[in-house]
């Protein structure tokens, strides 16, 4: 099983926990948005293309919404079952590269947003998928940062990740789950330490990262 297939089976389990009205990290959304989002990123991509195409994106809220009023169990359902047999994210190795930062991610979206939440410890494989993922992708994520910044990963393998260049530097520690939640928007919610000029550290932390 993969990572994206582990993280996939986790937020599920999850969502059965929770219900449909609990809180989500992703601002306005319930988790029964968060649940017809995944749906719609996988099922419909008559719908999918909003997400990523401005002009779309009203379509692409309505087909969510036709989503969200289905029934929750059925929801979950369609979530937990993965996306249809043609999809090439039935491939293990493109499950691995499309799903593991979208299924981690959203997994602590609900997470932190319960009370009582933790940071959790990851294993080798979801701590080395998200690795290479954010090396991947930090540039693109950091690209309205207004300071230069540095991501460096306690307790993984590989160098610092400069995400941004420029002055002033802020650097970045943590472990690699709470770095890639921080270059996802989520850093309120990120458990890592920065290390910079205190007026570049509060520019970062206002900063709207994510793609």
């Amino acid at each position: 099983m993969t990572s994206a297939a582990t993280e996939r089976a986790a937020l599920c389990d999850l969502f059965d926990d929770v219900g449909p009205d609990a809180p989500t990290l992703c601002t306005g959304w319930t988790t029964r948005d968060l649940a017809a989002h995944l749906v719609v990123r996988e099922r419909r991509p008559d719908g999918a293309i909003g997400i990523l195409v401005k002009p779309f994106a009203a379509h692409g809220e309505k087909v969510r919404l036709g989503e969200a009023a289905k029934p929750w169990a059925d929801l979950v359902e369609a979530v937990r079952t993965g996306p249809p047999i043609w999809s090439p994210t039935r491939i293990g190795a493109v499950d691995r590269a499309a799903n593991t930062v979208e299924f981690f991610v959203h997994h602590e979206d609900v997470r932190r947003a319960q009370p009582g939440w933790e940071a959790r410890p990851l294993d080798e494989e979801l701590a080395g998928d998200l690795a290479g993922a954010l090396g991947r992708m930090a540039r693109a994520l950091a690209r309205r940062s207004p300071v230069g910044l540095t991501l460096v990963a306690t307790g993984s393998p590989g160098g610092p990740i400069v995400a941004r260049r420029g002055e002033p530097m802020v650097t970045v520690s943590g472990p690699i789950g709470e770095l890639t939640l921080l270059a996802y928007g989520r850093g309120d919610h990120a458990r890592v330490d920065f290390d910079g000029l205190p007026e570049a550290v509060a520019a970062l932390q206002s900063a709207s990262l994510g793609l």
